[in-house]
């Protein structure tokens, strides 16, 4: 291991110690926004929210996202482009058969 790459291994674990502590503060948010008193649809944003949060940084950081390159971006936009999509349809009749 040359020099080089061994000076980078304490920058990269303090990192992944800052992701740890992110994480567990994200959870430990995630209890207190389950105690909330606030409507159903807004528990289930929070809960959405702090989960997208997370997510990222897991795939950011563990899964070493952060570095690729930009087909990696669009690939993972256009997923969830397509999700979002996937997920309106049946929003979309939920509603509109209440609307009837």
């Amino acid at each position: 291991m040359s020099g080089a790459e061994a000076h980078d291994i304490p920058k990269q674990v303090r990192g992944y110690i800052g992701v740890f502590i992110a994480l567990a503060a994200l959870t430990a948010l995630t209890v207190f926004a389950a105690h909330l008193e606030v409507p159903k649809t807004a528990h289930i944003l929070i809960a959405l929210f702090i989960a997208v949060v997370k997510g990222s940084l897991v795939a950011s950081y563990f899964m070493h996202l952060i570095s690729e390159k930009k087909l990696i971006y669009s690939t993972l936009i256009l997923t969830a482009v397509f999700f979002a999509v996937l997920m309106f349809f049946p929003l979309s009749a939920m509603l509109n058969q209440r609307a009837l």
